[in-house]
């Protein structure tokens, strides 16, 4: 393997260890002195996570991060260090050139979310925007600690979504799937979370404009994962790393497997093959 670079990390199921709740997966001390040593040596760390602002940012800060790409791509945080909730969600604005929002209107999210209803009126369907959640469901059923309203996808303020979200039953996922319009590409989340993107919103892209903002060929760079959402991303690095508890199609895409994500799998292999 050349020389690194810098090194690209999925958050749930890669570097975070398991937990009960969604809330309480974290990174363990080991994860943090890998992580530690590879900024006192120079080498960026980036963050690509399905995850939103509200449950993504304190896991960047700590981390120190040198940049998160956030709703699998829908947002790019270039400079975590100088970035806070309010100008990662549009409360305030941000520094020119800080942060990079890929999205579509909401006025057309909600279209989208009528027109799915109409067919399949008992699905649990939502528009993510600025960190809130208008959903037609209880969402502290998933997660307990996002902000949420009710809406019947006629009173969603204007703005630009970052993603529609859907959590089908078995039985809804193939009807489900001819219902997704052509101006969206479908991500699925650990085997039940879809997210309704903008086909530019995805990790694949989000990793190229940050390498050309960084002057960094990807094929120097090493990117670890675990979901269908990260094979794009680790395929078009240098080496994709999965951890061993990864999805089977990840696996099998891999140049690399490390331990698991319980096992510090991602610290294990910065230590060994990078420090």
């Amino acid at each position: 393997m050349p020389t690194t670079s810098s090194i690209i990390v999925d958050l749930d199921g890669t570097l975070l260890h398991d937990a009960p709740r969604f809330e309480e997966r974290d990174f363990s001390m080991r994860t943090q002195r890998a992580v530690d040593r590879l900024h006192d040596a120079g080498i960026p760390v980036a963050v690509a996570t399905a995850r939103p602002v509200s449950t993504g940012l304190g896991i960047v800060r700590r981390l120190r991060a040198d940049a998160c790409i956030y709703l699998n791509g829908a947002l790019i945080d270039f400079d975590p260090s100088h970035s806070d909730m309010a100008s990662l969600t549009g409360r305030r604005a941000a520094e020119t050139g800080a942060l990079l929002k890929v999205g579509f209107p909401s006025s057309r999210a909600c279209d989208v979310c009528r027109a799915i209803l109409s067919v399949m009126p008992d699905l649990q369907i939502g528009i993510v925007m600025d960190d809130v959640r208008y959903t037609n469901f209880d969402v502290t059923q998933y997660w307990t600690s996002q902000t949420w309203t009710y809406t019947d996808f006629r009173d969603v303020p204007d703005g630009v979504a970052d993603k529609i979200i859907a959590f089908p039953r078995a039985d809804q996922t193939g009807l489900l799937a001819t219902l997704i319009p052509d101006d969206f590409d479908v991500h699925v989340s650990e085997g039940r979370l879809w997210m309704l993107m903008a086909p530019e919103a995805n990790k694949e892209q989000a990793m190229r404009t940050l390498y050309e903002r960084w002057g960094i060929d990807p094929s120097s760079a090493v990117s670890f994962g675990d979901d269908i959402v990260d094979i794009a991303m680790m395929e078009q690095s240098g080496t994709g790393v999965a951890v061993a508890n990864a999805n089977p199609r990840v696996l099998a895409i891999s140049d690399e497997v490390c331990a698991s994500n319980n096992d510090d799998g991602v610290a294990q292999w910065i230590e060994h093959n990078m420090l």
